[in-house]
């Protein structure tokens, strides 16, 4: 399908759909078993017209099984990595300020059910026989501001939007597909990792929506504010 909003907010990139899939498709874009690898790069790679997937197999990165649903993270290790380190981690990320508060982090971010694996693709490529679990938005500052306002306009709480700490992948992937499997309608805004920045352009961010509320948000995206002067104005500098 073609997005209404990519069109309103003059999106150059693709709306990335993220679905869930019994294996890697063939000739799609993953990283090799045993070798590590961002998952951000990923999305990216969606976001500019390719097929890429990732299982448990291909995700050598703790923060990605974590933050794409394949796995819990592991205590022991991660919540010295995240923080101050120790003995055996000279160097650590230092994002949280105590071992105690990254195992908190750690316990305490959403649970869904396992994925086989999950493909990343442009959303006009989806079949219609598939139905994705979130739609990723990689854009800029004024992109973001129609998205965030097109997620409060017909709701009666002002507060549709989240940014939640958590690893790139778990930003823009784990917490849409949790609200996704829960019927939420919350939308995530993402990629303020530093980790994951390494891997995108620094104008970008992510903007992440459960596939349900999307399909909303598209239905009103022809009648609302995307109509008026003032975003005529902004799109013209987009």
């Amino acid at each position: 399908m073609e997005s209404k909003i990519a069109k309103h907010i003059c999106l150059s990139n693709h709306p990335v759909a993220v679905l869930r899939a019994e294996s890697i498709p063939e000739n799609a874009i993953c990283f090799k078993e045993g070798k590590w690898g961002c998952v951000v790069a990923l999305i990216k790679a969606a976001s500019q017209g390719k097929v890429a997937a990732a299982a448990k197999e291909t995700t050598v990165c703790m923060g990605g099984r974590a933050g794409l649903g394949f796995k819990s993270y592991e205590h022991g290790w991660i919540e010295y990595f995240l923080s101050t380190g120790n003995d055996k981690i000279p160097h650590s990320e230092f994002y949280k300020k105590t071992p105690e508060l990254a195992k908190i982090f750690t316990e305490t971010i959403p649970k869904v059910e396992a994925p086989a694996c999950l493909v990343f693709k442009p959303l006009e490529m989806v079949e219609e026989d598939e139905k994705p679990e979130c739609i990723i938005f990689l854009v800029n500052a004024d992109q973001l501001s129609g998205l965030t306002t097109l997620a409060n306009y017909d709701r009666i709480s002002q507060n549709n939007v989240h940014v939640n700490f958590a690893s790139g992948c778990g930003q823009a992937v784990l917490y849409p597909l949790a609200a996704e499997e829960k019927g939420e309608k919350t939308c995530y805004i993402g990629l303020t990792d530093p980790s994951a920045r390494k891997v995108i352009s620094k104008e970008q961010m992510s903007f992440s929506i459960p596939y349900s509320r999307f399909l909303e948000m598209e239905q009103e995206a022809d009648g609302c504010f995307f109509t008026t002067d003032t975003w005529e104005t902004i799109k013209k500098r987009i």
